[in-house]
């Protein structure tokens, strides 16, 4: 459930995750080079793209063997009770960003609806395409959300490749490393076709 954790701590380092994120996510190169338009859709697209990839490498750990107590709240280390709290702070922010936006107290729940549903079908293929090593649908894929109205989307090809980059890289990373935001993220390269003379 996506509000589980509504009214609870968060542990610190959810704090920082999520920071690390959000910063990588707005890197002007991706706006600049990669296509990616300044817009509020955009940038929710590219939250959700590199948190995807924390996410999928979270859940590449191991399960905490039978009988095991896991801790949650301020106190939790596990990487799932850490990606489950990622989710509902991001989804805390959606909504309070909504709100911020003047959109009111009726709608905010519609529109919080449509965020979940797109949050779980760009997941769900982010992750098969890089589980398939297939970076033409993940290149497809990102093609479809994150240059989603523009008539030129040739640069998700060049953003998919990134993409295999930074999840390479989150999997080559100590998970202790990955849970408290000490992420060295990969330079994207910028693209020269599309950088100003």
């Amino acid at each position: 459930m996506i509000f589980g954790l509504f009214g609870r701590g968060f542990a610190d380092t959810t704090f920082d995750l999520y920071r690390s994120i959000v910063a990588e996510a707005r890197r002007p190169v991706f706006y600049l080079d990669y296509a990616v338009p300044d817009t509020v859709t955009a940038r929710f697209d590219m939250i959700v793209l590199i948190m995807a990839l924390v996410l999928r490498r979270f859940r590449a750990e191991p399960e905490p063997p039978p009988g095991t107590r896991v801790a949650t709240g301020v106190r939790a280390t596990d990487p799932r009770e850490l990606g489950r709290q990622l989710l509902d702070l991001f989804f805390t922010e959606m909504d309070r960003s909504l709100r911020e936006m003047g959109v009111g107290d009726v709608a905010v729940p519609k529109r919080m609806k449509k965020l979940a549903s797109a949050w779980n079908g760009r997941f769900a293929a982010y992750g098969e395409a890089l589980d398939a090593e297939d970076v033409t649908a993940l290149a497809a894929a990102i093609a479809r959300n994150v240059h989603a109205g523009l008539e030129d989307r040739s640069a998700a090809p060049a953003l998919a490749a990134h993409v295999v980059v930074i999840a390479a890289r989150l999997a080559a990373l100590p998970i202790a490393d990955v849970i408290a935001g000490r992420i060295d993220w990969p330079d994207p390269a910028p693209l020269p076709s599309r950088t100003p003379a």
